[in-house]
């Protein structure tokens, strides 16, 4: 069995927060996270380098970061006033982006996650109003709880799941996205965007490697089963396409950028433009003509 250095989901946190603070000390940054390194510690390097193909990941994370950064100050730009954001891990945005100080930033985890971030960011001043609580969201309660708080303080709410839902059941964002749905100030949801081919090559890749944190979440129809649950597709942006965009494109030994160029070779316009669309992130917003 290969061993792993992933022992729950949680730990993914710190992989993300390594590879955040890879891009920050690049001369041609896309974004600066200084607390990035003081979170991912020694744990997130030694997680990303027994990873396989960890410059395609690394690659990921930072396009998704940018991806979202933007959704963010979209959102603001129209009116949000609340952005919640579940699962947060080692997340620094309150801290690193520039955001009204009038904003009300939530920060939801697992108590162990909270005390973690609390101490190695002691001292440290966000740029807007900051709250972070401990809590465990497959717990439907006490998420329900932290969800109805959250909008009587809002009025107008984003809630964000970074790397979450993929880590769910079928049932588990059917339910977590029907809670959010009866929110009366809930106006974007965030979500992170898979195709069933990224699923199954991510399935073959690592592997083993995930098994304390594998991804459950693989709808037949993605986009179909958040708007039979209320929710609207507004946008989507793909990685290969912010690549396009931030002239960020990724790059592969040579061997498997050979490989890629022979493939495209054969395919057709219409499978090439649906490979393109492999992963992304996502902008939904609830159906109005949908009754909760």
């Amino acid at each position: 069995m290969t061993e792993t250095l992933i022992g729950d989901v949680s730990d993914t946190a710190y992989w993300m927060a390594h590879y955040r603070d890879v891009e920050t000390k690049r001369s041609d940054a896309l974004f600066h996270d200084p607390l990035a390194s003081r979170l991912a510690g020694e744990r997130g390097g030694k997680i990303a380098k027994a990873m396989p193909q960890s410059y395609l990941t690394g690659w990921a994370i930072v396009m998704r970061t940018c991806i979202i950064d933007d959704f963010i100050r979209l959102a603001i730009d129209e009116g949000a006033d609340t952005i919640l954001n579940l699962g947060a891990g080692l997340d620094t945005r309150p801290h690193r982006m520039t955001l009204p100080a009038s904003l009300t930033w939530i920060e939801a985890d697992y108590p162990h996650v909270i005390d973690y971030k609390e101490q190695r960011l002691a001292g440290e001043i966000p740029a807007c109003r900051l709250t972070r609580v401990r809590c465990d969201l497959s717990d439907g309660s006490a998420r329900r709880r932290l969800l109805t708080d959250a909008d009587s303080q809002a009025k107008k709410l984003l809630i964000l799941t970074e790397g979450v839902v993929p880590y769910l059941t079928l049932d588990d964002v059917a339910a977590l996205a029907g809670d959010l749905r009866k929110l009366r100030h809930a106006k974007y949801w965030l979500v992170d965007y898979f195709s069933p081919t990224l699923l199954k090559y991510r399935r073959r890749q690592i592997g083993d490697r995930m098994r304390n944190a594998p991804f459950r979440f693989a709808p037949a129809d993605w986009f179909g089963f958040f708007a039979d649950h209320g929710w609207q597709l507004r946008e989507v942006r793909y990685l290969l396409d912010e690549a396009d965009l931030r002239k960020r494109q990724p790059k592969l030994p040579v061997l498997p950028a050979l490989v890629t160029t022979v493939r495209r070779l054969f395919m057709s316009k219409r499978q090439r433009d649906i490979s393109r669309k492999f992963a992304g992130f996502s902008l939904l917003e609830p159906d109005a003509a949908v009754q909760q």
